[in-house]
């Protein structure tokens, strides 16, 4: 593995919450089609990796930000609306709340091959960068030598009223809307499966009952990257995680541990 390839290409994913009055939030989960080559057939939440265009982009628009982070949201949101549908982190203005087939509109455009800023533009839009709450950062460590190495930001945003989730039909076959815990009891019980990174969120996200529950739970704890690591443990070979960034599991034998 070379030292550019450990670096990991910039990528974000979207937490997407959806509280329950009767129980803890739905979490958006994608199917990935078993053609890809990252995490083919896994449950994932949407996202992707960070382009160009996100950066240019990024040193457009007023955010006080660092360029990094906010090319990181940009991408998060452009990818959540290229593979599920849905528009967050979008600023209707005026008008408030962005309407659903608007949304679809901006979907349209950026699978022709639109970019982002120019559709925001036409519609009248901005991006609200603040929408979306830090809550992760994963890189995977050298020894892994993944099919693609990410470094990926994790973020936390509310579902949009008034707009419907579709899958891609192309990345991502399947989508659906489940609690953390379901979705865990889900791949336990042989219905589905989740790579590493993606349990351990899974089993983080699992502890709040919603989505401002989750907001408090990410800013009590510093968002660091996160590169496994092993260990013997009683014996055996353990995938390892630090354990002061609030994630209830920090390991899991090698042997069940899924990676990308």
């Amino acid at each position: 593995m070379t030292i550019e390839d450990d670096a990991g290409r910039p990528a974000a994913t979207v937490v997407i919450v959806r509280d329950r009055p009767d129980g803890p939030p739905d979490i958006l989960m994608m199917e990935r089609a078993s053609t890809m080559a990252f995490a083919a057939g896994a449950l994932v939440f949407p996202g992707g990796g960070v382009d160009a265009h996100d950066r240019q982009l990024a040193a457009r628009i007023d955010h006080g930000l660092e360029i990094d982070e906010a090319a990181a949201r940009i991408a998060a949101i452009r990818e959540t609306i290229e593979e599920s549908g849905l528009g967050v982190g979008l600023n209707g203005g005026h008008a408030g709340a962005v309407d659903g087939a608007v949304v679809v509109s901006i979907r349209q455009g950026l699978l022709d091959g639109t970019m982002l800023g120019d559709l925001l533009e036409a519609h009248g839009l901005g991006l609200a960068l603040d929408a979306l709450t830090p809550f992760a950062r994963w890189h995977p460590a050298p020894f892994e030598k993944a099919i693609r190495v990410y470094d990926t930001r994790f973020y936390l945003a509310r579902a949009p009223d008034g707009q419907e989730a579709i899958a891609d039909a192309t990345e991502n076959v399947h989508l659906f809307w489940s609690s953390a815990a379901a979705t865990l009891a889900r791949c336990d019980a042989g219905e589905g499966h989740v790579i590493f990174p993606t349990r351990r969120n899974l089993e983080r996200l699992a502890l709040a009952g919603s989505h401002a529950d989750l907001v408090a739970h990410a800013a009590a704890h510093p968002v660091e990257k996160v590169r496994p690591w092993l260990e013997d443990r009683d014996g055996e070979r353990h995938l390892c995680i630090p354990d002061h960034l609030g994630y209830p599991v920090t390991s899991e034998p090698l042997r069940q541990a899924r990676r990308g």
